[in-house]
């Protein structure tokens, strides 16, 4: 498989779940990973958008790439 053509699937995949509950790994580097639960909010061209509750109880969009998630830089999983 191509790679556009894996970004593509991925976007489709990404675009379907959208609203749904997903987990989040993301690898921040140095032995760091952040696990986030979320939703997806929107999904664009070359990016799609997650918004997450943090420790304070305040809501925060974060932005990943489709190439984060081949990569396997960001790992998503819909948990409902």
């Amino acid at each position: 498989m191509k790679r556009s053509e894996a970004l593509a699937a991925i976007r489709s995949e990404v675009e379907e779940n959208i609203g749904k509950k997903v987990q989040l790994k993301a690898d921040r580097g140095r032995k760091k990973i952040v696990t986030r639960v979320g939703y997806i909010e929107n999904a664009f061209p070359n990016l799609f958008t997650v918004k997450v509750n943090n420790d304070f109880d305040e809501s925060v969009t974060l932005s990943y790439t489709y190439s984060d998630v081949l990569t396997s830089t960001v790992k998503i999983k819909v948990v409902s």
